[in-house]
């Protein structure tokens, strides 16, 4: 027995000398733990609408000021027409414009019935029904404030309208996530194994001793996945569109350039990570990890991004699954063009040449 506890005693130095075990057993969970509680959050935070004021009297700043001060409200625009309200949507900054009729005050008061039209993002069908429900709960509890200060009872009508999903469908919002998590994962694990493959089985020194220079041999281990990864993206984009019936409302060739320029990232993430793991279960452990949770919990697939705390919203800022959802919805469910997507595809673009830099980097470290 005292053999026994020997080994065992052994066998725990021998674990908690391993700094890569230790971080595994007791990093993951306390990093895991913190995400999952602070990002798996249903409730909506400092939610960014806009307001179209068509009577700006005492009463609709009465209940604009009850939204922005219930703290789930932020507004970011202040809309002078209902011609204003598409382009807003298509920023993809507002979640929800709030349209108060001419003469508002005026009707509640020789009418008793005033109207009041709520126009949600519904590209994300839960967010929308929070947000709309939330906003209706908050006018209603102003109404019953003032009906019990007055006595007089007045009514003001919610009128809800979601815009790009009038019906509410979830698979609007799961099958952009999907896809997106699907073409990363799926890229970054092809090529996160592709250099490792050769030092494993022994055809590295046919790489070093060729005359191809470093950038040649990684963009030549990039481009035959990218021809089968297209393929890939353009089977889920016909299977999204035909099955899921996620409509395209905008341009398909647009499309395709996007999804192209996030197979690129994604490859080139893959191809980092083979020049950096030292065995192909590494890689591959290496980009479940970097990019399954991540994707599902920290790229607005799910959960909202504004309703998490700063430093998880600095994490989803490096997350491209986050900027390639943004683009999917905003090209396929709102028809939007370049111009409202530029900005995430300049970020997507900058990202794919920084992989490939250090995967080029990394490669001649490894050919020195």
């Amino acid at each position: 027995m005292k053999r026994f506890w020997g080994f065992v005693r052994k066998e725990f130095y021998h674990i908690i000398r391993d700094s890569k075990t230790v971080l595994v057993l007791f990093g993951m969970p306390v990093a895991q733990m913190f995400i999952f509680g602070f990002a798996l959050s249903n409730e909506i935070k400092d939610v960014k609408i806009a307001i179209l004021d068509q009577s700006k009297d005492v009463v609709t700043r009465q209940i604009q000021s009850h939204l922005f001060s219930s703290g789930f409200f932020v507004l970011d625009a202040s809309l002078n027409s209902e011609a204003e309200i598409e382009p807003a949507f298509r920023k993809g900054i507002i979640k929800e414009v709030v349209i108060f009729e001419p003469d508002f005050a005026e009707n509640l008061q020789k009418k008793g019935l005033a109207n009041v039209r709520i126009v949600a993002d519904a590209s994300d069908a839960n967010q929308a029904n929070l947000i709309s429900t939330y906003t209706t709960a908050i006018i209603n509890d102003y109404v019953n404030k003032q009906n019990a200060l007055n006595g007089s009872p007045v009514s003001i009508v919610p009128e809800v309208r979601m815009n790009y999903n009038p019906e509410l469908k979830s698979v609007f919002m799961f099958v952009p996530g999907t896809m997106a998590l699907i073409l990363i994962l799926v890229c970054a694990l092809m090529t996160s194994i592709s250099i490792v493959r050769e030092k494993e089985l022994g055809t590295m020194e046919v790489l070093l001793a060729s005359p191809l220079r470093p950038i040649q041999i990684v963009i030549g281990k990039v481009i035959p996945y990218v021809v089968l990864a297209l393929i890939d993206a353009v089977i889920i984009i016909v299977l999204s569109y035909y099955v899921f019936r996620l409509p395209m409302q905008g341009n398909i060739f647009l499309l395709l350039g996007e999804t192209l320029l996030y197979l690129l990232l994604a490859l080139s993430v893959g191809i980092f990570i083979s020049t950096s793991a030292e065995s192909q279960q590494t890689a591959i452990f290496i980009s479940l990890m970097a990019f399954m949770l991540p994707t599902i919990l920290l790229s607005g697939f799910i959960f909202p991004i504004e309703n998490m705390p700063k430093i998880l919203q600095w994490l989803c800022a490096i997350m491209p699954p986050k900027y390639f959802i943004i683009i999917i919805k905003n090209i396929m469910l709102k028809g939007a063009g370049f111009m409202y997507v530029w900005k995430e595809t300049l970020i997507l673009t900058g990202m794919t040449v920084l992989f490939i830099g250090l995967s080029i980097k990394k490669f001649k470290i490894r050919l020195e």
